[in-house]
């Protein structure tokens, strides 16, 4: 049997401008073509998108994806088994860091005091802050980073977790959006576009159209961000880049 693009990511849960994203770079190139010359997937292709996708969930960027996938030196269950280790150690690691979580707020009920070795033991050796030093370098002499120190500074526990909490449910709604197949430069897109835009303001500084949509820019080309945004939802942070794009041209044009 054979699929067209739109069953296919309907299958998947990506978006067809994903799947064609994916045949431009070679990727994912459909074993087929319909008189129309339109794109016809055969079940070894879902086989290879479901290898994609699940080394997208982990992080890796779309070359190291094709690196793996196509090593001729590689079988199927050799890559199903490396997905397995990757999956088994990043569960390990959320078990210890909830089990962590767990502690100190037992800790906390009790009156106990945590050693400085029990309180930063779920990092497993990796500094959280390990890109302050970047950020700063980048933008410490703007006027938005030190708006931005100015107003966290003064933030409690209860602001940080309505800001993770805001964030949280934007995501969940954003990975809707593209589960629906809104298209970025549609209305539902641009509104969480701005949405977004709206939470830096709030929260952080004032975040312009120009400077929003170099950020979008920044959710592609740096790939932690990139693997942050993909992590909610493959293909997302190109989606929000566009329609963080989109947004911008309409209120700027």
């Amino acid at each position: 049997m054979n699929y067209s693009v739109g069953q296919v990511a309907g299958f998947a849960g990506v978006t067809v401008r994903t799947l064609h994203h994916y045949d431009d770079i070679g990727l994912l190139v459909p074993s087929e073509r319909s008189h129309a010359g339109h794109r016809r997937y055969s079940d070894t292709d879902l086989d290879r998108l479901q290898q994609i996708l699940f080394y997208r969930q982990l992080g890796f960027p779309l070359d190291e994806v094709a690196a793996l996938l196509d090593d001729p030196d590689a079988d199927p269950r050799a890559h199903l088994r490396r997905q397995h280790e990757l999956l088994t150690a990043r569960i390990e690691k959320l078990r210890k860091m909830a089990a962590a979580v767990e502690h100190a707020m037992e800790a906390r009920k009790m009156g106990l005091n945590l050693t400085p070795e029990e309180k930063f033991e779920v990092f497993g050796g990796k500094d959280p802050e390990q890109y302050a030093e970047e950020v700063e370098e980048r933008w410490g002499g703007t006027d938005e980073y030190a708006e931005s120190q100015r107003r966290t500074a003064r933030y409690t526990k209860e602001d940080w977790k309505r800001i993770q909490a805001e964030a949280a449910d934007w995501g969940e709604r954003y990975g809707a959006l593209m589960a629906a197949q809104e298209p970025p430069s549609g209305e539902a897109a641009m509104v969480l576009a701005e949405e977004h835009r709206q939470h830096i303001c709030t929260w952080f500084y004032e975040c312009s159209y120009e400077i929003h949509r170099c950020l979008g820019e920044m959710y592609v080309s740096d790939e932690r961000f990139k693997a942050f945004y993909d992590a909610l939802r493959p293909g997302l942070a190109e989606h929000l880049r566009d329609a963080i794009a989109a947004n911008a041209a309409r209120h700027t044009s």
